[in-house]
């Protein structure tokens, strides 16, 4: 499903979009695209809100940290892994697939 335009989300940027009625955040670290549940694992604070440096997105209510590339919990007060989900880039538009399991 197409997301975004690739001029529409710069290096360092993220923004949230809608896939199969979930909201998933998509990053682009460095002219990659990543995708993930826009969701904290405690309670569910929108990531999208959060801090991105290089690979790491900060959640903005407890501050938990995650890899944008893997959805793998790195630290915080969260005990399980945010989903991922695939991405593929096709001339200027990002599309994602079905989210992925970890």
């Amino acid at each position: 499903m197409p997301v975004t335009a690739t001029f529409e989300l710069s290096a360092g940027m993220m923004k949230w979009v809608v896939v199969d009625r979930e909201r998933v955040l998509i990053a682009n670290v460095e002219g990659v695209f990543y995708a993930l549940r826009d969701a904290c694992g405690h309670r569910q604070a929108p990531l999208s809100k959060g801090r991105l440096e290089g690979y790491v997105i900060e959640c903005p209510l407890h501050f938990a940290t995650f890899d944008v590339r893997t959805g793998k919990l790195l630290s915080g007060p969260v005990a399980e892994d945010v989903p991922i989900y695939a991405v593929e880039v096709k001339d200027d538009t990002v599309y994602v697939k079905r989210a992925r399991s970890l």
